[in-house]
């Protein structure tokens, strides 16, 4: 009895978490310089461009910082969800939640998540410890979530 409900928990929640469609098909973190986003109509007098990239910040002043590169499957499915990334910085041992809207343009399916200013202070040499990173909906159910290795502690 308990194997059959275990079963119909897991399918159901297989068909829920797929139903939507979204799904990450690439998380990729790391460091950014500020140069990194230099682009040359900047040097024209336009202000700063992404081209198809949506790029995210916890401080807009500053471009330098940690950034999780994003690629969703389908960005046009996620009107009004939000990306929560839970990081363990070096520097300290609990857990930061920075939150960001997922909205994006026509085309776009990239998204660069940058931990900028006093949010990333270890600058290039950092790397975090942990992280996970979660897409929830309006309703805040679950899209889609990826974690690195360390998040969870081994099961002994």
């Amino acid at each position: 009895m308990r194997a059959a409900f275990a079963l119909a928990v897991l399918v159901s929640t297989f068909v829920v978490a797929h139903a939507t469609g979204v799904e990450f098909i690439r998380v990729w973190p790391q460091w950014h310089s500020a140069e990194s986003f230099d682009r040359i109509s900047e040097y024209f007098g336009g202000g700063e461009n992404h081209g198809r990239q949506i790029v995210r910040r916890t401080h807009d002043d500053a471009r330098a910082g940690y950034y999780f590169l994003v690629r969703v499957n389908d960005a046009a499915a996620l009107g009004g969800a939000r990306f929560t990334v839970d990081i363990i910085r070096p520097d300290a041992p609990e857990a930061r939640t920075f939150t960001f809207l997922a909205e994006a343009h026509a085309g776009a399916t990239v998204f660069q998540l940058g931990l900028t200013g006093a949010d990333w202070p270890g600058g290039e040499q950092a790397h975090p410890v942990a992280w996970k990173l979660t897409l929830t909906d309006t309703a805040g159910r679950t899209l889609a979530e990826e974690k690195s290795f360390l998040w969870e502690k081994p099961s002994k």
